[in-house]
């Protein structure tokens, strides 16, 4: 794989910030609402979230080499 570049870098760290806070809100609404329905899905989102930060942390690593 190619390098990233320091704007490559900068980027991605602000996407992980912004995938990290979306799961972690997600998981908030789905702990406080009382609707099971309406939990579930914030669970659902909270883990499509955590799973585009675990795959965005595997490309920032592999572009460090």
């Amino acid at each position: 794989m190619t390098k990233l570049t320091a704007k490559d870098l900068d980027v991605l760290t602000h996407v992980l910030t912004g995938e990290e806070m979306a799961c972690k809100k997600a998981r908030i609404y789905a702990n406080t609402l009382t609707d099971a329905a309406l939990a579930q899905e914030m669970n659902r989102i909270a883990c499509a979230h955590a799973e585009r930060f675990s795959a965005l942390c595997t490309l920032l690593e592999g572009g460090r080499s």
